[in-house]
C-alpha cells in the first residue's frame, strides 16, 4: 500500500502541537495580565457621580481637611460619605442656586439619600479598617493619591493583596510623623528609612501578614 502523507507530515503534526499547547498558554498569560491591568481594574478612570464632586476645588482651591467631611476616619474602619447636611453648612450660602447642586437640595429637603456610586469596593472577605492606618501614621495620598488633584474621583491603586503586603512588610517606608497623615503636599525626606523605623517603634507598628488579620 503507498504511503498516504509524506514523512514531514510527522515534524508538521508535533510543530503544530506545540503551537497550539504554546498559543493556549500565551492566551492564559495574556488575559491573566489583562484582567490585572489598570484598565481592567478600571485605575484612573474618573467615576460619574449623581453630582459632580471636586476634591480638587475643595480641598486644593479651598483647603478643607478631608476630616471635615470623612469624620469617623480617625475612629472607624470605614470613611463616611459625608450626609447632605454637611454640604448645605456652605451650600445653603455658597452657590445656593446652582442647578448643578440640585440633587443636593431636593435630597436635603426630601431627607432622601443620595445615590453615590463607590469608587473602592473590595470583596468582602477582605477587612479594611481605616482608623488603624490613619492613627499608626499612614497618610491619604499613600492609598488614594493626590486626590487634592482630582476633579473627579478615580481609584488610585489596585489594592491588589501584593500592593498591601509590600507596605505590611515595610511599613517604614510609608509611615509618617501623625500630624502630617492628612496633608496632601507632604514628602518623604531623603532619611525616610530612619524616620520610618524611628515611627514604627514609636507607634507601635506590628507587620500583620497572616492571612486572617484581613481575610476574616
Amino acid at each position: 500500500m503507498p504511503q498516504i502523507f509524506h514523512p514531514s507530515f510527522n515534524t508538521i503534526s508535533r510543530v503544530a502541537l506545540v503551537g497550539l499547547i504554546l498559543l493556549v498558554i500565551a492566551l492564559g498569560w495574556g488575559w491573566t495580565l489583562f484582567t490585572r491591568s489598570d484598565y481592567a481594574e478600571r485605575v484612573h478612570f474618573p467615576r460619574e457621580q449623581p453630582v459632580q464632586f471636586s476634591h480638587q476645588h475643595h480641598v486644593q482651591r479651598i483647603g478643607i481637611d478631608c476630616r471635615y467631611c470623612h469624620t469617623t476616619v480617625e475612629t472607624s474602619s470605614f470613611a463616611n460619605i459625608p450626609p447632605v447636611h454637611t454640604c448645605m453648612t456652605c451650600h445653603s450660602q455658597i452657590w445656593a442656586d446652582s442647578p448643578m447642586l440640585e440633587p443636593v437640595r431636593r435630597s436635603y429637603a426630601t431627607k432622601q439619600p443620595i445615590h453615590w456610586k463607590r469608587v473602592y469596593d473590595l470583596p468582602d472577605f477582605v477587612y479594611f479598617d481605616h482608623s488603624i492606618h490613619v492613627n499608626k501614621g499612614i497618610g491619604c495620598t499613600s492609598c488614594h493619591g493626590q486626590i487634592d488633584r482630582m476633579p473627579l474621583t478615580w481609584v488610585n491603586q489596585q489594592l491588589h493583596m501584593k500592593w498591601c503586603l509590600d507596605c505590611h512588610l515595610h511599613p517604614e517606608l510609608q509611615i509618617r510623623p501623625q500630624s502630617e497623615v492628612f496633608s496632601m503636599v507632604w514628602e518623604a525626606p531623603t532619611n525616610q528609612n530612619e524616620l520610618g523605623m524611628a515611627l514604627v517603634n514609636e507607634y507601635q507598628v506590628k507587620s500583620r501578614t497572616d492571612c486572617s488579620y484581613c481575610h476574616r
